[in-house]
């Protein structure tokens, strides 16, 4: 007869099933955003085939074409990082891309829905989910349960433990971790508290996972809509000839209306998936430690890693006196979580996770 799962597993479970379905949905996300962007190639080609344009209406299609190669670099960038991280896995005897949360084999669609979902400033100026090492670790993290940006070493080791940023949670990502730390237990209660804990960061993630694929799936909706529209757009622009000037006014007036549309489309590809932004950034570090006392700054500073992932870990979860022992127990004891927040075990203890409480008041005051 099977063993019943305990309450955390049930809740892992779910977690995973929900980070599966997100991944899927990054995949299809990449191919009608791979389409939408064949499409905005072709336009902006007739574009620049038209002589004695305006000069504002030939700088915003110029200035939408340097956002899209911005993007467009960063999702081959993203599809080479997680190649030659597959080819380190595969050396290290590592699970492949498993854990299975992963895309099956990274292609430049799959890249495309990435470097979408991680995304760029709305102001369209510059790429800046993904200008760091750490960043690029958040986006490859979703394709192999952190598995690919550890080297093999699951998501809780080295660098891309900050992936957990995302909402990639522990319930999925840290299992091991988990499992390690109610080890130490050998009390039910104690083990209770500590299951209850991650039990809560399995929901929270789920719920985070769900309404990103509300979200991705309308941002899908609306690129099939201006592909579509885009496509209208390409037949029409073909029968108004090559010169600006012996246009209608009404041709003419339809060209302003496309250059419009270009940038909707072109927002649609590089406006981020806000419900896979990072819970805690580095933005939102720099905000405390300049809000803070010296004293406090210090420490933070000391710190960095370990408190943007105890608050990516940590975040909207509520944890009494003892749960903050004893987490802080499990996770002194747990070599792999250690140096993954480039900490040593006579370090950590229930007052850093005072001092992430700290934090965590006040990105919600903020």
């Amino acid at each position: 007869m099977a063993k019943k799962l305990s309450k955390l597993q049930m809740a892992q479970q779910k977690a995973e099933a929900a980070a599966k379905k997100t991944n899927q949905k990054i995949n299809e996300l990449g191919k009608h955003t791979s389409a939408l962007y064949t499409s905005l190639t072709t336009i902006q080609s007739l574009f620049d085939c038209i002589r004695n344009v305006p000069e504002e209406k030939m700088l915003k299609y110029e200035k939408l074409k340097v956002i899209r190669v911005n993007w467009k670099q960063q999702a081959e960038k993203i599809e080479l990082e997680y190649k030659k991280a597959e080819v380190k896995t595969a050396g290290q005897g590592a699970a492949g891309v498993g854990a299975g949360v992963a895309v099956a084999a990274l292609g430049p669609t799959a890249a495309m829905g990435i470097a979408t979902t991680f995304g760029v400033a709305s102001t369209g100026t510059a790429i800046s989910a993904l200008s760091g090492a750490a960043s690029t670790n958040a986006a490859l993290a979703w394709l192999g349960g952190g598995a690919l940006a550890a080297g093999g070493g699951g998501m809780a080791a080295g660098s891309a433990f900050l992936a957990l940023a995302g909402p990639v949670g522990w319930a999925i990502a840290g299992v091991s971790v988990v499992a390690s730390g109610l080890m130490f237990f050998k009390t039910k209660s104690d083990k209770e508290r500590l299951e209850n804990v991650y039990t809560l960061i399995s929901n929270r993630d789920t719920k985070s996972y769900e309404l990103a694929i509300v979200e991705l799936s309308e941002r899908i909706t609306r690129i099939v809509d201006e592909s579509g529209k885009l496509n209208d757009a390409i037949a029409k622009i073909e029968t108004f000839g090559t010169d600006y000037t012996q246009m209608t006014e009404e041709q003419q007036y339809e060209l302003g209306a496309y250059v419009n549309l270009m940038e909707a489309s072109t927002m649609l590809i590089v406006n981020p998936i806000l419900g896979l932004q990072p819970k805690y950034s580095k933005q939102d570090f720099d905000k405390l430690c300049a809000a803070e006392s010296d004293l406090f700054k210090r420490y933070f500073k000391e710190h960095k890693t370990m408190v943007i992932s105890m608050v990516n870990l940590l975040y909207k979860v509520k944890l009494d006196d003892k749960d903050k022992k004893l987490l802080a127990k499990s996770l002194k004891k747990n070599k792999e979580f250690l140096v993954s927040v480039q900490m040593i075990k006579k370090e950590f203890d229930a007052d850093d996770i005072t001092m992430i409480e700290r934090a965590l008041n006040y990105k919600y005051s903020t």
